[in-house]
């Protein structure tokens, strides 16, 4: 159960001035706006039902033990972490396992941060509250506008595994083994006594420096670089690996990276400022700057094949591509950083983990649902499972289960029905009247739909919040203005009918040519026009050839074309955003009809796009009005096929001996 991103919706911030709000059965909510919601890569507040669905879910099936790789919280704050540890404690006294690894949510820095905080927590009136850790500034300077409490306080890597310890953190008298990359046993033997020893963060770091791993590693990597290493700090690392159960091993990996910045200070190395982020660092600086764990690792596995263990890694952060080998494709066609890209393993990263031996690997991080595969020239073969978040679209958890020694069962459980995720509808109405109400700028850019409010499931909401999402972010972060405005414009059938379009009038006319093509030349930068430009008035007669082109494509897949235009801007681009965090679970929910169209658009583009006329890095308002979005959505409709016929995600069978991949639900939609 990857990306809980657990918040406890009914805390006590431990300060009488906001104790959230008072609901009808005694409690008060202490729980984040629908807006910020609708506006971020994941839920704060109903995932909290989705995470004890989930694991009633598991245990009704009869699993015991559980991995969460990361982000398990949703800030590491002390309110957040003593609500998963006391419900984690409840399932543990009824069987349950549970085996963490950290997130770079969890913690956010190697050290405690007391000048974190939100501001969006939801008042009564439908407003936002600030609520900050008290060495936040604005309540050293007692800004009375601000709530000051250290239950925001974003805690370091020594609190969260002392007040998590239970949870693989530290052993357990029930675990026939367990260690640390830094463990040394007497005669190679195992004993709690040795593994308690093992686990005491003063045992358990390693120097990081900005350019490397320092220690043992140190002398060779200022060998390599010509120049000594700086601003190195001993850090701890959390990794372990335990044995449950006799035969299986857990493999933990904390591949957490946080890199001493320019703000780093050598006097006071604990500062919280010192250090980056781990969220784009990720298994390629783990090469670089944890060298000590692909040695551990490379130990590990080789350990478990000599012993016949059944070995299963997991860590926060995926292995390889991600994206259904579509990265390439989509970084050249979206906005630079769009989608996230820079959290991509480069592809030695993943070269050097199979080489370690690593098999399969269970990541998170990317809140996606997907699967992936790498073989190099050696034989060596590495799967990659990508487990959704449980506060996304898409929510579910994987199943992994043994058959034999080589073979390798995962299923998908999709967390479509979820008791009591609607509990809090009724808080959120406060804040939509505000909105409504408020005649401010900044209110009006906030407001949202109210008909997410009116979903039946827990599905259809988290369906419907991505739609907002894409809505609300997406489409402004991550597509070019001239996309955007044909992604959020354009049905499916005028789609497929620009796909046929072969016209001489350009963007520039359009304003002389109202009413045939749905989107303007405001994106385009003004050129010159080349020679004698056509009459405006011939669109209307080359849209009237492209339609019949069009409905010939939609019949010959059994199809109407005036059926196309159900699929709205709105359908489109929420289809494609959820196919990007879902995969195959995606086209379930689209239904065969929709897959179809989206089909028929797939292969409706020409084979060679007439080139984009450009105006420095701008395109031209000279181009054929069908050029720009034929040569653009081309590629978006080939990386949107891309995503949604990747290697099997919701359930497959890997057999790591023969080296493959077989899908186990042969039934399941494609866009192949």
């Amino acid at each position: 159960m990857t990306d809980v991103h657990f918040e406890d919706v009914y805390g006590d911030f431990k300060n009488a001035q906001f104790s959230g709000i008072p609901t009808k059965d005694g409690k008060n909510a202490t729980i984040r706006t629908m807006y910020a919601q609708l506006t971020s890569t994941r839920l704060f507040n109903e995932n909290y039902f989705a995470f004890r669905a989930a694991l009633d879910d598991a245990f009704a099936k009869g699993i015991r033990l559980v991995a969460l790789p990361g982000d398990y919280s949703d800030d590491a704050q002390p309110i957040n972490i003593n609500g998963i540890s006391a419900i984690l404690h409840e399932y543990q006294a009824k069987g349950m396992r549970f085996f963490i690894a950290p997130g770079n949510h969890d913690p956010n820095e190697p050290y405690d941060d007391d000048e974190a905080g939100k501001s969006d927590f939801l008042t009564r009136d439908g407003k936002e509250q600030k609520v900050f850790a008290t060495g936040n500034a604005a309540c050293k300077a007692k800004d009375p506008s601000v709530i000051c409490t250290n239950e925001l306080l974003e805690m370091g890597y020594e609190r969260l595994i002392a007040q998590l310890a239970d949870f693989g953190y530290m052993p357990n008298k029930a675990d026939l083994h367990w260690e640390t990359p830094f463990s040394k046993y007497p005669g190679g033997k195992y004993s709690y006594a040795e593994a308690m020893v093992s686990g005491d963060v003063r045992n358990r770091q390693f120097e990081m420096c900005a350019e490397g791993e320092g220690g043992i590693y140190r002398a060779e990597g200022e060998k390599a670089l010509g120049k000594p290493y700086t601003k190195c700090s001993d850090i701890i690392d959390s990794s372990y690996l335990v044995e449950p159960v006799r035969g299986l091993w857990l493999l933990s990996i904390d591949a957490n990276v946080f890199i001493p910045n320019a703000s780093f200070n050598p006097a006071n190395p604990k500062a919280f400022k010192g250090f980056d982020g781990a969220g784009n660092a990720g298994w390629n600086k783990v090469l670089t700057h944890k060298r000590h764990q692909t040695e551990w690792i490379k130990s590990v596995t080789a350990r478990a094949r000599a012993e016949g263990k059944q070995l299963m890694a997991f860590s926060h952060y995926p292995t390889m591509d991600f994206y259904a080998n579509q990265t390439d494709a989509m970084k050249a066609v979206f906005k630079p950083g769009a989608f996230q890209t820079a959290r991509v393993p480069a592809a030695a990263t993943t070269a050097a983990l199979a080489a370690a031996g690593l098999r399969l690997h269970v990541g998170g991080h990317m809140h996606f649902n997907g699967t992936n595969d790498y073989q190099d020239a050696a034989g060596n073969f590495l799967v990659n499972v990508q487990s959704p978040s449980l506060a996304v679209y898409g929510a579910s958890y994987k199943v992994v289960t043994y058959k034999d020694a080589d073979t390798v069962d995962v299923t998908t459980v999709a967390l479509n029905n979820v008791p009591r995720f609607n509990e809090l509808f009724p808080l959120y109405e406060s804040e939509y009247a505000y909105l409504q109400g408020s005649s401010a700028e900044a209110d009006i850019k906030k407001r949202w739909n109210h008909a997410i409010l009116d979903t039946r499931s827990y599905g259809e909401f988290t369906r419907y919040y991505f739609g907002e999402l894409s809505r609300l972010r997406f489409m402004d972060e991550y597509w070019p203005c001239e996309m955007k405005e044909a992604a959020t414009t354009l049905n499916a059938k005028q789609m497929l009918i620009l796909s046929q379009l072969d016209t001489k009038v350009t963007l520039a006319q359009l304003k002389d040519a109202p009413g045939i093509v749905p989107i303007g030349a405001s994106c385009a930068a003004k050129g010159t026009p080349a020679g004698t430009p056509a009459p405006a008035s011939q669109l209307a007669a080359d849209w009237a050839d492209a339609t019949v082109r069009a409905g010939k494509l939609a019949a010959a897949a059994g199809l109407k074309l005036d059926d196309f235009a159900s699929v709205t801007a709105y359908d489109f681009h929420g289809d494609f955003h959820r196919t990007v965090y879902a995969g195959e679970l995606a086209l379930r929910d689209m239904g065969a009809e929709r897959v179809r169209m989206y089909k028929v658009l797939m292969s409706a583009f020409p084979a060679a796009p007439a080139a984009v006329l450009k105006v420095g890095a701008q395109p031209s308002d000279q181009n054929p009005v069908h050029v720009l979005f034929q040569d653009q959505f081309k590629q978006v409709f080939s990386i949107f096929k891309g995503l949604g016929s990747a290697k099997p995600s919701d359930h497959f069978t890997v057999n790591l001996k023969a080296k493959t991949l077989t899908n186990a639900n042969p039934g399941g939609l494609s866009f192949n």
